[in-house]
């Protein structure tokens, strides 16, 4: 089917070579385009001395990994710097739910800035939902969050297929 085509507001108009009149075609979504902070996993910044915020993670294992961080580090960095097992897929773009965290204090998880629509999106697709629950790339460390202690899940929820590509 050869012809030529014009743009009717969100439609395409395509006339063809065997029909004299215009066949709708499906719409033209335009959509806004948005773009995260760029990460730098492994390459944190030791902290400065007395400026240091400690963290807690709880592997998966039940081994605790207290840590020395800088203000404004985030959390998944932060578990990849120091070899913890945090998978984050999408490399802290906030797409998939791999570096799924559980705050072990209410009080602690209050002091967190509200997840975003984004995360919490993500979140539904996270493996042992909690309500204390995060996404360990959009919490970034303050001195409000010092002493800051997560728990890592057993199980991660990744959406790729582990034998993609088998058959």
């Amino acid at each position: 089917m050869t012809g030529s085509s014009l743009c009717r507001g969100n439609f395409i108009l395509q006339k063809t070579t065997t029909r004299s009149n215009f066949v709708r075609q499906a719409p033209i979504t335009i959509r806004p385009f948005s773009a995260t902070a760029a990460s730098f996993h492994g390459h944190l910044a030791p902290p400065k001395p007395g400026e240091e915020l400690y963290i807690t993670f709880i592997d998966k294992e039940g081994d605790e990994h207290k840590l020395a961080v800088s203000k404004g580090d985030n959390l998944l960095e932060i578990a990849q710097t120091h070899d913890i097992e945090m998978e984050g897929a999408c490399e802290g773009s906030c797409a998939c739910s791999t570096c799924h965290i559980v705050v072990e204090d209410e009080a602690m998880y209050d002091r967190i800035p509200e997840a975003s629509d984004d995360e919490n999106d993500m979140l539904d697709l996270a493996f042992g939902l909690t309500e204390t629950s995060r996404l360990g790339c959009q919490i970034h460390m303050s001195k409000e969050l010092d002493g800051l202690r997560v728990k890592l899940p057993h199980a991660t929820r990744n959406m790729q297929a582990s034998n993609f590509g088998k058959k």
